[in-house]
């Protein structure tokens, strides 16, 4: 039951060009960043990545960016990012957006083996596209599909030596429900604690859902977006 690995290093092993892997956080908040490190060292390429956003040009999903390491980026944000910009515009980069609730839901849907729901969010706009469209109680609805990866990357703020994960506020978005629709789950810490330690009543990920969980470090707290008064 022992689910701890040295570092992300030894985490992120088995991930290989090609793989889909999901992100987990919101914005630059509770965004795995010891493994984004890892990866940006190796020369794995053409990843399909889904995340709720892109990061910035030096942060975040953003050094994967610039590496150019990634094929395909799945997202409902990324508003703060010129090398993604620059990619999108240019072609190097294949972007699916994803209005916000619905990318959650999909995720969350993948997880519980949940193959398919509907949603109204996205009817009659670019988003519908050739998608199966349903009336229910008047109003129309899109056929979704639910959402997988290879590997699901988390980061959470408390977590167990049997996996067991506690996230801290606004990092528990995207981060709980990628957890469960990864085939292999990897979470970041900033603290490991030992199995027992946490309340079983405020455990937010089930250690069932993760295979391997490390000890973190030098975190930082950036901000997305810096406005400020002269």
């Amino acid at each position: 039951m022992n689910k701890v690995v040295k570092d992300a290093s030894e985490a992120i092993k088995g991930i290989t060009d090609n793989m889909t892997i999901m992100f987990g956080g919101f914005g630059l908040c509770g965004i795995p960043e010891n493994c984004i490190k890892a990866l940006s060292a190796t020369n794995i390429k053409g990843l399909i990545c889904i995340s709720n956003n892109a990061g910035v040009d030096e942060f975040g999903l953003g050094v994967l960016l610039r590496k150019h390491q990634m094929k395909k980026m799945i997202a409902s944000y990324v508003g703060e990012n010129k090398e993604f910009e620059r990619q999108l515009l240019s072609g190097e980069l294949e972007v699916e957006l994803i209005p916000q609730g619905t990318l959650a839901e999909r995720i969350r849907a993948g997880g519980a083996g949940i193959p398919a729901f509907f949603v109204p969010a996205g009817y009659g706009t670019e988003v519908q596209g050739q998608k199966e469209v349903r009336e229910f109680n008047g109003k129309m609805h899109l056929l979704e599909t639910g959402m997988t990866a290879d590997f699901s990357i988390v980061k959470a703020r408390f977590g167990d030596t049997h996996g067991n994960l506690v996230y801290n506020k606004t990092a528990l978005n995207f981060n709980a429900v990628m957890a469960s629709a990864g085939t292999i789950t990897i979470a970041e810490v900033e603290e490991l604690v030992p199995y027992g330690t946490l309340d079983p009543n405020f455990i937010h990920t089930p250690g069932i859902f993760v295979q391997r969980v490390f000890q973190g470090s030098d975190y930082e707290k950036r901000i997305e977006f810096v406005t400020t008064r002269e």
